[in-house]
């Protein structure tokens, strides 16, 4: 019985196989790979056609951003910085200057950007209030074991460097940005991270001003 069917089931195994490799090659298709030239062109100049504003403005040359309460873009994980211009077209992360201009990118402008910004140094930052870095390394590395705050470094690394498609980079980063980014988490007004508005609305303004101050040392 197996010698004849063999002949049959090896030509359904070549006909799957091919009916496999058209849809790989179809999906290929559909996703092209990301193109970090015209991530870089939208990110520098923009596209006025479609309302989407430069983003050195704001963020800076490479994504060194020299505002305070812009954050750094320079070196960040290409799917976190995707999953974040996501997050901005809907309720979850709503924000009056980066949602319309999220809603008009493409998922290929998204792509494109967000590789770009990876591929990028990032410039070092560095501790403003030394009174407190020290309790900022401290829940960083350790936690605060009384209101079950996990370290932070736990998921975002010992050094500030994340873990690529889950954690951000938060090594440099501005204080102003991230100490407003935890108090958001913790007021409820960003949602984008179930497991940060929990951890966030168990820590005081002097322990999330703390935290921000050791990330922007972090290297």
């Amino acid at each position: 019985m197996n010698r004849v069917f063999s002949p049959f089931v090896k030509s359904l195994f070549v006909a799957l196989l091919a009916v496999s490799s058209v849809a790989t090659a179809a999906e290929e298709k559909k996703a092209p790979a990301a193109d970090p030239a015209k991530g870089e062109a939208l990110y520098t100049s923009g596209d006025a056609s479609r309302n989407i504003m430069a983003c050195v403005g704001c963020h800076g040359a490479a994504g060194n951003s020299t505002i305070a309460q812009n954050p750094k873009l320079s070196a960040q994980h290409a799917e976190y910085i995707a999953k974040q211009l996501h997050d901005f077209k809907t309720p979850q992360r709503n924000n009056p200057i980066m949602s319309p201009i999220a809603k008009a990118m493409t998922d290929e402008d998204i792509k494109n950007v967000a590789v770009y910004l990876d591929r990028q140094a990032a410039k070092p930052g560095a501790a403003k209030n030394k009174d407190i870095v020290e309790l900022g390394k401290k829940i960083y590395r350790g936690g605060i074991a009384e209101k079950n705050v996990p370290a932070c470094a736990a998921c975002h690394g010992a050094s500030g460097g994340g873990m690529p498609a889950q954690f951000a980079r938060l090594a440099g980063q501005h204080q102003d940005y991230t100490v407003v980014q935890l108090t958001s988490f913790r007021a409820g007004a960003r949602k984008n991270s179930a497991q940060m508005t929990t951890i966030a609305k168990r820590m005081s303004d002097e322990e999330i001003q703390a935290v921000a101050d050791y990330v922007a040392g972090l290297k």
